[in-house]
């Protein structure tokens, strides 16, 4: 671990252990850059990541690597670096910074209990009680009747309810199963497996058995975000063909995916107005994947339900993308990406007027790049880099817009030399790997407003 690396650690476990958390204190230090020249620096030198040793280069190479390169120590080589994962740092600044943890650490303990206890009662309210009433349900005359049955088309039937529930569960079961593919961590089974769910003793329905047990074709129920976009990705073509291929795991064991699903069937539960749409599970997957590797085995314990809360809230924020009916409003997805386009006006209006001249709207790719938080365009490590960042920024679906619209100008070159074929797969395949070269344009094009 470098010296560089250490001191940044350092000045994390600073800023956290203080009785009251300076929130513009921790943005800064999970947002900031940091230069990486060493004093008195005579050339054009270039960062190894590997382990922070700098190296002379001719200044010709710049380019073709992508990494920001100092001429003279007058221009020190900067980098942005996030949250460090040691420790569970990056865990519990983004507890903070979505708002689940409070700034005074006097009220963690008690505010940890008050929510983890409240998740628990939302699994027995929203999938015990009724996978035991289902288990009943037939059982007695009484469950069939003239007023309920299962052909009631009353929305406040019992059925009628398991039903619709049913049409979310499949949706959800079907996109949990292919999250993350490039990964084997959400087939794998989790350490610490949902207790009141999985015990052998309990007799009622599962989530597991639900799926197992219809006889719905999931593919009738298909609830896509936006009929243009496909929110499928190329770098994401690894996925089984058939949901069997998958390993099935011993009972007493729940494989990760299986805990997201249930996250986003609770989520759908209480928040029917949106319910489940396709691309959630896109969001969740890398606020479980961050708190279930924990190295704090305390906090990894309740990965599920402090996920829970911290996708609801993170919702709470960008929900309107997901909601067809507000697409052309000032908070809609249509109005973002129109912006992502007007900030491309300002900052390189030759590469605006090529993509129009090519009729390539925004609806073709910053669809998904917006809705998904760009998770699709990278692999997980570097979407959780690039989420440290927006999450630590003060306006970060702002910073979002920024960092969509440096990643056209980084190909702006390719884009002007394309021609619309060429140019809509390199948008729909970016191909910038460097993540903190996207972000420190990014941070150019803010700085220069």
């Amino acid at each position: 671990m470098s010296s560089l690396h250490k001191s940044r650690i350092a000045d994390f476990q600073d800023v956290l252990k203080e009785p009251s958390i300076v929130l513009e204190k921790l943005r800064e230090l999970s947002f900031s850059e940091v230069s990486l020249c060493s004093p008195g620096c005579s050339g054009t030198c270039f960062v190894d990541q590997a382990d922070l040793k700098l190296r002379d280069l001719p200044a010709s190479a710049s380019h073709m690597l992508g990494l920001k390169v100092c001429a003279t120590t007058a221009r020190p080589l900067r980098q942005f670096f996030g949250i460090p994962c040691e420790d569970g740092l990056r865990c519990l600044c983004w507890k903070i910074l979505l708002n689940y943890l409070p700034l005074e650490r006097a009220s963690w303990t008690s505010i940890l209990a008050k929510q983890r206890g409240l998740y628990s009662q939302f699994l027995r309210e929203m999938i015990i009680q009724p996978g035991i009433a289902k288990a009943n349900m037939g059982v007695s005359r009484e469950d069939v009747t003239f007023e309920d049955h299962p052909l009631n088309p009353n929305p406040d039937s019992r059925w009628n309810t398991y039903f619709k529930d049913n049409e979310v569960l499949l949706q959800i079961d079907k996109d949990v199963r292919r999250l993350c593919p490039d990964i084997s961590f959400f087939q794998r089974a989790t350490e610490y497996p949902c207790l009141l769910i999985m015990d052998p003793q309990n007799e009622f329905e599962t989530l597991r058995k639900r799926v197992e047990q219809t006889t719905l074709k999931s593919q009738t129920v298909a609830r896509n975000r936006s009929g243009v976009t496909n929110v499928s990705s190329p770098h994401r073509n690894s996925t089984p063909s058939a949901l069997s291929e998958y390993e099935v795991l011993p009972n007493g064991c729940e494989a990760h995916w299986e805990v997201v699903e249930r996250i986003l069937f609770i989520y759908a539960k209480l928040n029917p107005g949106i319910a489940y749409v396709q691309g959630m599970n896109e969001i969740v997957g890398p606020l479980y994947y961050t708190f279930a590797t924990d190295p704090n085995s305390e906090w990894k314990e309740h990965a599920e339900a402090d996920t829970f809360f911290c996708f609801t809230n993170l919702m709470a924020e960008i929900r309107d993308n997901f909601i067809k009916s507000l697409d052309d409003s000032q908070c809609g997805i249509t109005y973002k990406m129109e912006k992502v386009y007007s900030t491309l006006k300002d900052k390189d209006v030759e590469l605006y007027l090529k993509l129009q001249e090519q009729s390539i709207k925004p609806q073709f790719f910053a669809f998904r790049w917006l809705t998904l938080l760009l998770s699709q365009e990278f692999l997980l490590p570097d979407v959780i880099r690039i989420w440290d960042s927006l999450f630590a920024d003060g306006n970060r679906f702002d910073f979002l817009l920024l960092v969509c619209c440096a990643m056209l100008i980084l190909i702006r070159e390719q884009l002007l030399q394309g021609d619309f074929t060429v140019n809509m797969r390199l948008l729909q395949d970016y191909p910038i790997s460097d993540v903190s070269q996207i972000l420190q344009k990014a941070k150019e094009l803010q700085d220069s407003k």
